[in-house]
Protein backbone atom coordinates (compact mmCIF):
# COMPACT_ATOMS: atom_id res chain seq x y z
CA UNK A 1 0.00 0.00 0.00
CA UNK A 2 1.48 3.29 -0.77
CA UNK A 3 2.27 5.64 1.60
CA UNK A 4 0.43 8.54 1.22
CA UNK A 5 -2.61 6.67 0.91
CA UNK A 6 -5.06 7.15 4.08
CA UNK A 7 -6.12 3.99 6.00
CA UNK A 8 -9.55 3.16 4.98
CA UNK A 9 -12.44 4.75 8.03
CA UNK A 10 -13.12 2.25 10.48
CA UNK A 11 -16.85 1.61 11.07
CA UNK A 12 -18.47 0.60 14.14
CA UNK A 13 -21.53 -1.35 14.47
CA UNK A 14 -24.51 0.10 15.98
CA UNK A 15 -25.29 0.13 19.33
CA UNK A 16 -28.85 -0.66 20.08
CA UNK A 17 -30.71 1.43 22.18
CA UNK A 18 -31.02 1.07 25.76
CA UNK A 19 -34.68 0.18 26.62
CA UNK A 20 -35.84 1.23 30.43
CA UNK A 21 -39.03 -0.13 31.48
CA UNK A 22 -41.57 2.72 31.54
CA UNK A 23 -42.04 2.17 35.52
CA UNK A 24 -38.37 2.39 35.92
CA UNK A 25 -38.80 5.79 34.66
CA UNK A 26 -41.36 6.70 36.45
CA UNK A 27 -40.38 5.58 39.94
CA UNK A 28 -37.08 7.39 39.50
CA UNK A 29 -38.67 10.70 38.62
CA UNK A 30 -41.10 10.54 41.62
CA UNK A 31 -37.77 9.64 43.50
CA UNK A 32 -36.55 12.95 42.02
CA UNK A 33 -39.78 14.57 43.11
CA UNK A 34 -39.79 13.67 46.11
CA UNK A 35 -36.22 14.18 47.07
CA UNK A 36 -36.29 18.02 44.98
CA UNK A 37 -39.51 18.40 47.76
CA UNK A 38 -38.06 17.65 50.59
CA UNK A 39 -35.02 19.96 49.86
CA UNK A 40 -37.30 22.82 49.30
CA UNK A 41 -39.20 22.13 52.34
CA UNK A 42 -35.97 22.11 54.34
CA UNK A 43 -35.09 25.65 52.76
CA UNK A 44 -37.89 27.26 53.83
CA UNK A 45 -38.01 25.34 57.21
CA UNK A 46 -36.28 28.75 59.15
CA UNK A 47 -39.65 30.19 57.94
CA UNK A 48 -41.90 27.57 58.81
CA UNK A 49 -44.34 29.93 61.25
CA UNK A 50 -43.86 32.49 58.38
CA UNK A 51 -45.21 30.46 55.67
CA UNK A 52 -48.06 28.92 58.32
CA UNK A 53 -49.81 32.60 59.21
CA UNK A 54 -49.56 33.74 55.31
CA UNK A 55 -51.67 30.51 54.53
CA UNK A 56 -54.11 30.97 57.84
CA UNK A 57 -54.23 34.80 57.05
CA UNK A 58 -55.16 34.44 53.29
CA UNK A 59 -57.49 31.15 53.86
CA UNK A 60 -59.86 33.48 56.60
CA UNK A 61 -60.04 36.28 54.63
CA UNK A 62 -60.03 35.16 50.60
CA UNK A 63 -64.14 35.79 51.18
CA UNK A 64 -63.30 39.57 52.45
CA UNK A 65 -60.68 39.94 49.19
CA UNK A 66 -63.67 38.23 46.95
CA UNK A 67 -65.94 40.70 47.86
CA UNK A 68 -63.15 43.93 47.37
CA UNK A 69 -62.43 42.13 43.93
CA UNK A 70 -65.87 42.21 42.99
CA UNK A 71 -66.15 46.12 43.73
CA UNK A 72 -63.24 46.28 41.68
CA UNK A 73 -62.94 43.36 39.17
CA UNK A 74 -59.80 44.45 37.05
CA UNK A 75 -57.57 45.27 40.12
CA UNK A 76 -56.25 42.16 41.65
CA UNK A 77 -53.41 43.69 42.91
CA UNK A 78 -55.44 46.29 44.44
CA UNK A 79 -57.65 44.00 46.14
CA UNK A 80 -54.97 42.19 47.57
CA UNK A 81 -53.06 45.14 49.15
CA UNK A 82 -56.36 46.53 50.19
CA UNK A 83 -57.00 43.28 52.21
CA UNK A 84 -53.38 43.10 53.90
CA UNK A 85 -53.81 46.65 54.87
CA UNK A 86 -56.69 45.42 56.75
CA UNK A 87 -55.36 42.38 58.13
CA UNK A 88 -52.55 45.00 59.28
CA UNK A 89 -55.13 47.21 60.69
CA UNK A 90 -57.36 44.55 62.49
CA UNK A 91 -55.45 41.98 63.47
CA UNK A 92 -51.26 42.94 63.49
CA UNK A 93 -51.67 46.46 64.76
CA UNK A 94 -54.11 45.72 67.93
CA UNK A 95 -51.98 42.42 68.47
CA UNK A 96 -48.94 45.04 68.92
CA UNK A 97 -50.71 47.21 71.53
CA UNK A 98 -51.90 44.24 73.16
CA UNK A 99 -48.81 42.97 73.58
CA UNK A 100 -46.99 46.32 74.69
CA UNK A 101 -49.47 46.45 77.67
CA UNK A 102 -48.59 43.18 78.76
CA UNK A 103 -45.24 43.36 78.84
CA UNK A 104 -45.93 46.62 80.99
CA UNK A 105 -48.40 44.30 83.38
CA UNK A 106 -46.45 41.18 83.29
CA UNK A 107 -43.45 43.78 84.84
CA UNK A 108 -45.42 45.50 87.13
CA UNK A 109 -46.47 41.80 88.17
CA UNK A 110 -42.91 41.22 88.52
CA UNK A 111 -41.80 43.45 90.36
CA UNK A 112 -44.42 43.18 93.04
CA UNK A 113 -43.60 39.87 93.68
CA UNK A 114 -39.53 40.63 93.90
CA UNK A 115 -40.42 42.83 96.35
CA UNK A 116 -42.21 40.39 98.19
CA UNK A 117 -45.59 42.58 98.12
CA UNK A 118 -47.26 39.83 96.37
CA UNK A 119 -46.27 36.28 98.62
CA UNK A 120 -47.95 32.82 97.06
CA UNK A 121 -47.17 31.14 99.81
CA UNK A 122 -48.42 33.52 102.39
CA UNK A 123 -51.47 33.49 100.20
CA UNK A 124 -52.21 29.70 100.13
CA UNK A 125 -51.80 29.88 103.92
CA UNK A 126 -54.81 32.41 104.04
CA UNK A 127 -56.83 30.11 101.78
CA UNK A 128 -55.96 26.80 103.58
CA UNK A 129 -56.89 28.55 106.95
CA UNK A 130 -60.21 30.10 105.33
CA UNK A 131 -61.45 26.77 103.80
CA UNK A 132 -63.60 24.62 105.77
CA UNK A 133 -62.91 21.62 108.25
CA UNK A 134 -64.29 19.05 105.87
CA UNK A 135 -62.06 20.12 102.93
CA UNK A 136 -58.90 19.89 104.84
CA UNK A 137 -58.35 15.81 104.53
CA UNK A 138 -59.23 15.58 100.97
CA UNK A 139 -56.70 18.11 100.64
CA UNK A 140 -54.15 16.07 102.53
CA UNK A 141 -55.00 12.69 101.01
CA UNK A 142 -54.11 14.97 97.72
CA UNK A 143 -50.81 16.32 98.90
CA UNK A 144 -52.01 20.17 98.82
CA UNK A 145 -52.05 21.50 101.99
CA UNK A 146 -47.80 22.12 101.31
CA UNK A 147 -47.88 25.17 98.63
CA UNK A 148 -44.28 23.16 97.38
CA UNK A 149 -45.98 19.95 96.88
CA UNK A 150 -48.88 21.88 95.25
CA UNK A 151 -47.16 23.48 93.14
CA UNK A 152 -44.68 21.04 92.12
CA UNK A 153 -48.15 18.64 91.27
CA UNK A 154 -49.23 21.34 88.98
CA UNK A 155 -46.42 21.89 87.28
CA UNK A 156 -45.64 18.04 86.32
CA UNK A 157 -49.75 17.80 85.70
CA UNK A 158 -50.36 20.54 82.68
CA UNK A 159 -47.35 23.31 82.35
CA UNK A 160 -45.58 21.95 80.79
CA UNK A 161 -46.58 22.86 77.15
CA UNK A 162 -47.38 26.21 78.84
CA UNK A 163 -43.68 26.63 79.65
CA UNK A 164 -42.65 25.66 76.13
CA UNK A 165 -45.12 28.71 74.40
CA UNK A 166 -43.42 31.01 77.31
CA UNK A 167 -39.85 30.12 76.06
CA UNK A 168 -40.78 30.54 72.52
CA UNK A 169 -42.45 34.09 73.64
CA UNK A 170 -38.79 35.28 75.46
CA UNK A 171 -37.15 33.74 72.04
CA UNK A 172 -39.38 36.46 70.12
CA UNK A 173 -38.11 39.42 72.54
CA UNK A 174 -34.67 38.17 72.25
CA UNK A 175 -34.52 38.08 68.79
CA UNK A 176 -37.03 40.29 67.62
CA UNK A 177 -35.09 41.47 64.23
CA UNK A 178 -35.30 37.62 63.17
CA UNK A 179 -39.72 38.42 64.22
CA UNK A 180 -39.75 41.44 61.83
CA UNK A 181 -38.56 39.29 59.64
CA UNK A 182 -40.94 36.47 59.77
CA UNK A 183 -43.96 38.92 59.67
CA UNK A 184 -42.40 40.46 56.60
CA UNK A 185 -42.32 37.51 54.67
CA UNK A 186 -45.82 36.07 56.32
CA UNK A 187 -47.62 40.09 54.86
CA UNK A 188 -45.71 39.24 51.80
CA UNK A 189 -46.71 35.58 51.39
CA UNK A 190 -49.86 37.24 52.22
CA UNK A 191 -50.66 39.51 49.56
CA UNK A 192 -49.52 36.93 46.67
CA UNK A 193 -51.63 34.05 48.38
CA UNK A 194 -54.46 36.46 48.52
CA UNK A 195 -53.59 37.69 44.79
CA UNK A 196 -53.16 34.27 43.07
CA UNK A 197 -54.62 31.70 45.83
CA UNK A 198 -57.45 30.12 43.56
CA UNK A 199 -55.03 29.53 40.53
CA UNK A 200 -52.30 28.27 42.97
CA UNK A 201 -55.05 25.81 44.95
CA UNK A 202 -56.11 24.31 41.28
CA UNK A 203 -52.62 23.95 40.01
CA UNK A 204 -52.10 21.97 43.31
CA UNK A 205 -54.94 20.15 42.92
CA UNK A 206 -54.01 19.23 39.63
CA UNK A 207 -50.73 17.59 41.03
CA UNK A 208 -52.06 15.89 43.46
CA UNK A 209 -51.93 12.05 43.18
CA UNK A 210 -55.42 11.81 43.87
CA UNK A 211 -58.70 10.87 42.49
CA UNK A 212 -60.80 14.04 41.84
CA UNK A 213 -63.07 13.28 44.44
CA UNK A 214 -60.59 12.71 47.12
CA UNK A 215 -58.54 15.42 46.08
CA UNK A 216 -61.41 17.93 46.62
CA UNK A 217 -62.89 16.48 49.86
CA UNK A 218 -59.59 16.96 51.15
CA UNK A 219 -59.01 20.61 50.35
CA UNK A 220 -62.68 21.43 51.18
CA UNK A 221 -61.87 19.78 54.65
CA UNK A 222 -58.53 21.83 55.07
CA UNK A 223 -60.00 24.80 54.51
CA UNK A 224 -63.10 24.33 56.40
CA UNK A 225 -60.81 22.92 59.61
CA UNK A 226 -58.28 26.03 59.32
CA UNK A 227 -61.65 28.81 59.71
CA UNK A 228 -63.29 26.23 62.02
CA UNK A 229 -60.12 26.12 64.46
CA UNK A 230 -59.39 29.84 63.65
CA UNK A 231 -63.01 31.28 64.42
CA UNK A 232 -63.89 28.66 66.68
CA UNK A 233 -60.87 28.96 68.98
CA UNK A 234 -59.48 31.93 68.61
CA UNK A 235 -62.02 34.06 68.69
CA UNK A 236 -63.95 32.55 71.43
CA UNK A 237 -60.79 32.81 73.09
CA UNK A 238 -60.34 35.66 72.21
CA UNK A 239 -64.28 36.94 73.63
CA UNK A 240 -63.52 34.57 76.57
CA UNK A 241 -60.12 36.17 78.14
CA UNK A 242 -61.96 39.98 77.20
CA UNK A 243 -64.75 39.26 79.15
CA UNK A 244 -62.65 37.67 82.20
CA UNK A 245 -60.29 41.03 81.82
CA UNK A 246 -63.49 43.09 82.45
CA UNK A 247 -64.46 41.26 85.34
CA UNK A 248 -61.44 41.21 86.84
CA UNK A 249 -60.93 44.98 86.09
CA UNK A 250 -64.41 45.64 87.65
CA UNK A 251 -63.61 43.82 90.99
CA UNK A 252 -60.71 45.61 91.28
CA UNK A 253 -58.48 42.67 91.03
CA UNK A 254 -54.83 43.50 90.13
CA UNK A 255 -53.14 42.61 86.74
CA UNK A 256 -56.64 42.48 85.19
CA UNK A 257 -55.18 42.44 81.60
CA UNK A 258 -52.50 39.68 82.26
CA UNK A 259 -55.80 37.45 83.73
CA UNK A 260 -57.38 38.42 81.22
CA UNK A 261 -54.92 37.30 78.48
CA UNK A 262 -54.11 33.81 79.95
CA UNK A 263 -57.76 33.08 80.68
CA UNK A 264 -57.71 34.21 76.90
CA UNK A 265 -54.56 31.36 76.41
CA UNK A 266 -56.10 28.34 78.61
CA UNK A 267 -60.08 29.13 77.24
CA UNK A 268 -57.89 26.32 74.08
CA UNK A 269 -58.51 23.48 76.73
CA UNK A 270 -61.52 22.20 76.91
CA UNK A 271 -63.80 21.33 80.45
CA UNK A 272 -61.22 23.22 82.41
CA UNK A 273 -59.99 25.98 80.43
CA UNK A 274 -60.48 29.67 82.42
CA UNK A 275 -61.68 27.81 85.31
CA UNK A 276 -57.83 27.15 86.14
CA UNK A 277 -58.02 31.21 86.45
CA UNK A 278 -60.96 32.45 87.84
CA UNK A 279 -61.81 29.55 90.30
CA UNK A 280 -58.71 29.85 92.45
CA UNK A 281 -58.77 33.88 92.70
CA UNK A 282 -63.03 33.30 93.55
CA UNK A 283 -61.52 30.99 96.52
CA UNK A 284 -58.74 33.80 97.08
CA UNK A 285 -61.97 36.00 97.84
CA UNK A 286 -64.10 34.30 99.85
CA UNK A 287 -60.85 33.33 102.28
CA UNK A 288 -59.99 36.93 102.12
CA UNK A 289 -63.28 37.91 103.01
CA UNK A 290 -64.33 39.31 99.65
CA UNK A 291 -67.62 37.60 99.56
CA UNK A 292 -69.52 39.48 97.21
CA UNK A 293 -66.70 39.90 95.15
CA UNK A 294 -65.98 36.29 94.91
CA UNK A 295 -69.92 35.60 94.21
CA UNK A 296 -70.09 38.01 91.53
CA UNK A 297 -66.83 35.78 90.10
CA UNK A 298 -68.01 33.38 90.29
CA UNK A 299 -71.53 33.99 88.85
CA UNK A 300 -69.29 35.60 86.13
CA UNK A 301 -67.44 32.93 85.47
CA UNK A 302 -69.69 29.84 85.81
CA UNK A 303 -72.76 31.63 83.41
CA UNK A 304 -70.80 34.25 81.57
CA UNK A 305 -67.41 33.00 80.61
CA UNK A 306 -68.22 29.11 80.59
CA UNK A 307 -71.39 29.60 78.40
CA UNK A 308 -69.30 31.77 75.39
CA UNK A 309 -68.01 28.69 74.28
CA UNK A 310 -71.64 27.04 74.05
CA UNK A 311 -73.17 30.20 72.25
CA UNK A 312 -70.67 31.37 70.21
CA UNK A 313 -68.89 28.57 68.61
CA UNK A 314 -72.14 27.00 66.77
CA UNK A 315 -72.37 30.56 65.37
CA UNK A 316 -69.25 30.91 64.20
CA UNK A 317 -68.30 27.77 62.67
CA UNK A 318 -71.30 25.59 62.86
CA UNK A 319 -71.47 22.50 64.59
CA UNK A 320 -71.30 19.93 61.91
CA UNK A 321 -67.40 20.87 61.38
CA UNK A 322 -66.87 20.78 65.61
CA UNK A 323 -64.38 17.55 66.54
CA UNK A 324 -64.83 16.01 69.87
CA UNK A 325 -63.31 18.16 72.99
CA UNK A 326 -61.36 15.25 74.22
CA UNK A 327 -59.51 15.35 70.73
CA UNK A 328 -59.17 19.18 71.05
CA UNK A 329 -57.85 18.64 74.17
CA UNK A 330 -55.11 16.08 73.58
CA UNK A 331 -54.45 17.81 69.89
CA UNK A 332 -53.65 21.28 71.30
CA UNK A 333 -51.30 20.27 74.13
CA UNK A 334 -49.61 17.83 71.64
CA UNK A 335 -49.56 20.52 68.73
CA UNK A 336 -47.96 23.30 72.03
CA UNK A 337 -45.85 20.50 72.93
CA UNK A 338 -44.28 19.48 69.22
CA UNK A 339 -44.28 22.88 67.45
CA UNK A 340 -44.80 25.58 70.78
CA UNK A 341 -47.16 28.22 69.78
CA UNK A 342 -48.08 27.28 66.06
CA UNK A 343 -48.93 24.15 67.94
CA UNK A 344 -52.41 25.82 68.95
CA UNK A 345 -53.21 25.53 65.02
CA UNK A 346 -50.65 22.83 63.66
CA UNK A 347 -52.36 20.39 66.66
CA UNK A 348 -56.17 20.42 66.19
CA UNK A 349 -55.47 20.92 62.28
CA UNK A 350 -53.94 17.64 61.67
CA UNK A 351 -56.64 15.81 63.98
CA UNK A 352 -59.24 17.20 62.05
CA UNK A 353 -57.43 16.14 58.88
CA UNK A 354 -57.14 12.54 60.42
CA UNK A 355 -60.46 12.14 61.54
CA UNK A 356 -61.92 13.47 57.51
CA UNK A 357 -59.33 11.30 56.43
CA UNK A 358 -60.79 8.18 57.68
CA UNK A 359 -64.30 9.24 56.85
CA UNK A 360 -63.63 10.20 53.52
CA UNK A 361 -61.65 6.13 53.73
CA UNK A 362 -64.92 4.84 55.46
CA UNK A 363 -67.46 6.23 53.12
CA UNK A 364 -65.68 5.18 49.91
CA UNK A 365 -65.21 1.59 51.19
CA UNK A 366 -68.72 1.50 52.02
CA UNK A 367 -69.80 2.67 48.48
CA UNK A 368 -67.45 -0.17 46.81
CA UNK A 369 -68.97 -2.71 49.10
CA UNK A 370 -72.37 -1.46 48.08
Amino acid sequence: MDAKTPPPPVTLAPVPPLHVSPRIEDGFFLGVVLVVSIAFALVIEPFFAAVLWGVIAAILFAPLNRQILSAIPTHRNGAALITLFLILGVVIVPAFVLGAALLQEGAYFYAKIQSGEINFVRLFGQVLAALPDWATPYLRRLGLTNFYAAQDMVTKGVTSSFRTLAAQAFQIGQSAFSFFVALGVMLYLTYFLLRDGEMLSQRIAAAAPLRASQRQALIDQFVVVIRATIKGSIVVAIVQGLIGGIVFWALDIEGALLWGVLMGALSLLPAVGTAIVWVPVAIYLFATGAIWQGGVLVACGALVIGSVDNVLRPILVGRETRIPDYVVLISTLGGLEMFGFNGIVIGPVIAALFIATWDIFTRMRSAAEG
